[in-house]
């Protein structure tokens, strides 16, 4: 879906109402195609393979990276989405409702601006200043078209400069979801891989990897990912380093687009770590569970190769990761005036958090915490969840006290 598309389809967003999201279909959709796809795996234990397709010249194509690329894209858009609701919900607050109405006509434009205008669905006053506010290249218009328009609403004097240069809901233009990606999205894989090269798990020994130093004394295994090596906790602290460069960047505010980032971060993951079926890793500890997943010969562990079926760990994360989507959902779509600001970024990390320490019970692949003098009997992952988990629950009682003294 394109940026143009998005904002033709918020001009109207105050008259659906109530209606449900297309994304809700395109979800659902693929929840259904998983939980096929998981039942038929139970029932004959043959997994897909880990290659979607071989365009030749040895180039394959991995349900491992379509997985985590389609969850990234399904996670923008509906944040892109609920971008142009809270920008759409500001303009009303805004614009009065008697200017908003006005047809375009009052404008007196060039026959040959109006029928560009009205290509794009924008009819009314109230439909231009929306998508102009945003960005004025979105009216569909070239240079020459937007000097006339501009001009046109300049001599309007009940037309507000604010509106026309800087808008108040300019700061949730659907665009910066696409924009901001970027970056976050190289920090993130940057973050991520530096994260497991500090902490790589114990199955990395048969790369010869033991330690951190091992890494250093063999530069290439740095970059080279196709064995495997990346650290959420280390992507979600990269990925927010990206969204503070492009949140100072574009002057919009971090902790507003947090709390949207957070949303389609968790959806993201649903889908995400199903890469990790295709690839059959990420699994837990023998199993004789109904759900239990049938993990290949090649793929077991060492230590665990006389063991046919696991806990889906992969499956557990997903599972959490969408009650933590459908939770954060239901607050910022119902619940949004009642929270502070930064609010749904430190619930997605508590809940998260919450999730990964309950994992790490089942998971078999995770390095432990070594203090130097001792080896602690708990793995780094949940150090980590624990501390965050706290540090956020603190961040918001306290953040919480103050408002209320502030108030009072």
């Amino acid at each position: 879906m394109t940026e143009d598309k998005s904002l033709r389809e918020g001009m109207n967003i105050w008259r659906k109402t109530g209606s449900l999201n297309a994304y809700w279909y395109v979800i659902v959709f693929f929840l259904t195609v998983l939980v096929v796809l998981y039942g038929y795996h139970l029932l004959t234990a043959v997994t897909p393979s880990r290659v979607a397709l071989s365009i030749g010249g040895g180039f394959d194509v991995y349900w491992y990276g379509i997985c985590i690329v389609g969850g990234i894209a399904l996670g923008a858009y509906v944040v892109s989405q609920l971008a142009l609701e809270r920008g759409t919900a500001v303009f009303h607050q805004h614009v009065p409702a008697a200017i908003q109405s006005r047809p375009l006509t009052d404008l007196d434009l060039p026959d040959e601006i109006t029928q560009t205008l009205a290509k794009n669905k924008i009819t009314t006053w109230g439909q231009l200043l929306l998508v102009w506010g945003f960005n004025p290249r979105n009216t569909g218009l070239n240079a020459a078209g937007v000097e006339v328009v501009q001009a046109r609403l300049e001599a309007q004097t009940n037309i507000k400069e604010t509106w026309r240069q800087d808008a108040p809901w300019r700061i949730w233009n659907p665009e910066h979801v696409w924009n901001g990606l970027i970056w976050s999205l190289i920090l993130a894989v940057i973050g991520a891989r530096l994260y497991h090269v500090l902490t790589p798990s114990p199955s990395m020994a048969a790369f010869g990897i033991y330690s951190p130093l091992d890494y250093f004394r063999n530069p290439y295994q740095l970059i080279n990912l196709r064995n495997g090596g990346l650290g959420i906790y280390g992507g979600l602290l990269g990925g927010f380093i990206g969204l503070v460069i492009y949140t100072r960047r574009a002057r919009i505010p971090l902790l507003g687009w947090a709390d949207l980032a957070v949303v389609g971060l968790a959806l993201g993951q649903v889908f995400g770590r199903w890469g990790n079926f295709f690839n059959q890793e990420l699994y837990g500890r023998p199993t004789h569970l109904p759900w239990a997943v049938f993990i290949d010969p090649m793929y077991r562990l060492p230590d665990y190769s006389e063991y046919g079926r696991f806990h889906p760990a992969f499956l557990y994360e997903s599972l959490w990761s969408l009650l933590t989507f459908a939770i954060l959902y239901t607050l910022i779509r119902r619940y949004d005036k009642r929270l502070l600001t930064g609010e749904m970024m430190a619930l997605y990390f508590i809940f998260y958090a919450i999730g990964r320490t309950l994992l790490e019970l089942v998971r078999l692949d995770s390095r432990m915490l070594n203090l130097g003098f001792m080896q602690v009997n708990m793995a780094i992952a949940t150090f980590v969840s624990l501390l965050i988990a706290v540090s956020m629950a603190a961040w918001i009682v306290i953040r919480r006290y103050r408002h209320r003294q502030t108030a009072g």
